[in-house]
């Protein structure tokens, strides 16, 4: 999977992610603000731990600093 869409790493230098049961929420934060994206699992490929710990290393090399916070059922 190729990630597209994402805010400029310079703006929003963190990522925390969160896994729920049928997506992952990414925020992105900067000195003020945030952004929001959620991406279905489904779309990522493989079962929700193994896209999860991919989005987060993909997210890393892509230069954001990425904090990862525990699954939520939802």
């Amino acid at each position: 999977m190729r990630l597209m869409g994402l805010p400029n790493v310079k703006t929003y230098p963190e990522a925390t992610v969160t896994r729920h049961a049928e997506y992952i929420t990414i925020v992105f934060g900067g000195r003020d603000d945030e952004q929001t994206m959620n991406v279905l699992i489904k779309y990522i490929g493989g079962d929700a731990e193994s896209a999860e710990l991919w989005l987060l290393a993909d997210l890393k090399r892509l230069s954001y600093k990425v904090r990862r916070v525990g699954s939520q059922d939802s």
